[in-house]
C-alpha cells in the first residue's frame, strides 16, 4: 500500500512538471504572443494546456476535452449553481461562455473579448444610440453599473429593483430639489426617466402622456388608485378589459400603471419599457421554459402580434382562434396536413382542432414545438383503438 502511494504521489509530480513543457510543446506551432494579454486565463497562465485540451485526440473542435459551458465548469463549479438562478442571459444559457469571454487571454477585465460596452451592443444592437442627453454609466460604456452580466431577478437583469437601482446614485439633495411638488414618495423613477439617454433634459422619455403635457393637475388630485380616471379617456380600452379574459390584473391600485406610464415613454403606447420585457416582467416562468425548450416558435417582434394586449374573447387573450392567427404566416397548413377548423373535433375536449391542440409556440423538448412525441405519443390521445 505505502509503495502505491508512492507511485501515486510520483505521477502527480510528473504531471505537474510536464505542465509547462507540454506549453512549450504546443508553441512550437502555436504563437505564444496570443496566448498573452492584461488578463491571461489561469490554465494559459500555467502553461496547463492539457487542463482544457487533450493533446492527441478528441470529440470536440479544438480537440477540446469538453463543449461549451461544460468545459468550464470543470473548474467554476460554484459558477454553475449560482447562473442558474432566476433570469437567466442567453449566452449564459445556452452554454457559450466565450461568445462573451475569450478562453487563453484579452486586453479586457474578466477575460472579455472586447470593451464592456461594444460585447454588449454587439447582440443588443438597438440600445446603441447617439443620444442628445445620456446618462452617465451609458456613456462612459459601463453597462455593469446597472445589469447583472449573467443573471437576475427580472428580465432587464437590473442589480436592484429600479427605484433602488437609481437611489444608489441619485440620492442627494439636488435630486429631490428638481422634483418640487411630486406627490408622495420619490419613486417609479423610470415612469419618466429613460436610465440611457433621450433627447430630452433630464433624460426624460421622448413621449409624453397628453395629460401630463397638460399639467399634473390633469390627473392627481382625482382617483389615481382607479383604472376609471384611465377609461374616462380610454373607452376602447375599458371595453376590452371587460372581455370574459381580461389583463385586468390586481396590483394594489390602478391596473393600467403597472404596464403603462402616466407621464412620459419611449413609444406612443406609452409602455414603461420594451413589450416583451414588460410581459416577460409577469410572465417570467412562461419565458423562462421558452428559453430552455429545444424547440420553439422563432422569436416573433412582440407579443402582440398574437395576443391582445387588454382583452379578449378567447383563451389566452389570443387575436383569433389558433388558425387565424397561424395561418397568417404559415398559409398552407391545414389544406394539406392534418384537417383542422369547426368540423374537426378533438374527442378529449369537445372543441374544434387548431393548431393549438398539438403545438405549444413557447416551446416544447420535441421538433416543431409538438406538445408530445410526433413519433406516436401525441397522436395516439386522439386516434385510439376502441
Amino acid at each position: 500500500m505505502r509503495s502505491l502511494r508512492v507511485i501515486l504521489i510520483l505521477v502527480v509530480l510528473a504531471w505537474w512538471g510536464a505542465a509547462p513543457a507540454m506549453a512549450s510543446s504546443c508553441y512550437d506551432c502555436h504563437d505564444r504572443n496570443k496566448f498573452k494579454g492584461n488578463a491571461v486565463h489561469g490554465p494559459v497562465a500555467k502553461g496547463d494546456c492539457g487542463k482544457c485540451h487533450n493533446p492527441h485526440v478528441a470529440k470536440y473542435k479544438g480537440l477540446l476535452q469538453e463543449e461549451g459551458a461544460e468545459l468550464c465548469y470543470d473548474c467554476h463549479a460554484k459558477e454553475r449553481r449560482e447562473y442558474a438562478k432566476g433570469m437567466v442571459h442567453q449566452p449564459v444559457l445556452r452554454g457559450q461562455c466565450v461568445a462573451c469571454h475569450a478562453p487563453h487571454a484579452s486586453a479586457q477585465r474578466n477575460l472579455l473579448q472586447k470593451p464592456l460596452a461594444k460585447l454588449c451592443f454587439s447582440c443588443h444592437e438597438g440600445m446603441q444610440q447617439n443620444h442628445k442627453v445620456m446618462h452617465a454609466p451609458y456613456a462612459k460604456g459601463e453597462c455593469t453599473a446597472c445589469h447583472e452580466p449573467h443573471n437576475g431577478d427580472d428580465a432587464q437583469l437590473l442589480k436592484k429593483n429600479g427605484d433602488a437601482l437609481c437611489a444608489g446614485c441619485h440620492a442627494k439633495p439636488e435630486t429631490f430639489a428638481g422634483h418640487k411638488g411630486f406627490p408622495g414618495k420619490m419613486g417609479a423613477c423610470l415612469t419618466c426617466h429613460n436610465p440611457h439617454g433621450s433627447s430630452r433634459a433630464g433624460l426624460i422619455r421622448e413621449k409624453l402622456h397628453a395629460p401630463y403635457q397638460q399639467g399634473c393637475t390633469a390627473c392627481h388630485g382625482k382617483n389615481l388608485a382607479d383604472s376609471a380616471l384611465c377609461f374616462s379617456c380610454h373607452e376602447a380600452v375599458k371595453k376590452q378589459m371587460f372581455s370574459p379574459h381580461s389583463h385586468l390584473v390586481v396590483t394594489g391600485g390602478n391596473s393600467c400603471i403597472a404596464c403603462h406610464s402616466p407621464h412620459a415613454a419611449d413609444t406612443g403606447k406609452m409602455l414603461k419599457a420594451k413589450e416583451s420585457l414588460m410581459c416577460g416582467s409577469c410572465h417570467a416562468d412562461t419565458m423562462q421554459r421558452r428559453n430552455k425548450s429545444l424547440h420553439k416558435h422563432p422569436m416573433v417582434s412582440q407579443c402582440s402580434d398574437c395576443h391582445e394586449a387588454h382583452g379578449s374573447s378567447r383563451l389566452v387573450l389570443m387575436k383569433g382562434d389558433g388558425n387565424a392567427v397561424c395561418s397568417r404566416c404559415h398559409e398552407t397548413q391545414g389544406k394539406f396536413s392534418h384537417p383542422v377548423g369547426p368540423k374537426v373535433i378533438d374527442r378529449r375536449t369537445g372543441q374544434s382542432v387548431n393548431c393549438l391542440t398539438c403545438h405549444d409556440p413557447m416551446g416544447t423538448d420535441f421538433r416543431y414545438h409538438l406538445k408530445q412525441s410526433g413519433k406516436k405519443d401525441l397522436c395516439v390521445q386522439c386516434h385510439r383503438s376502441y
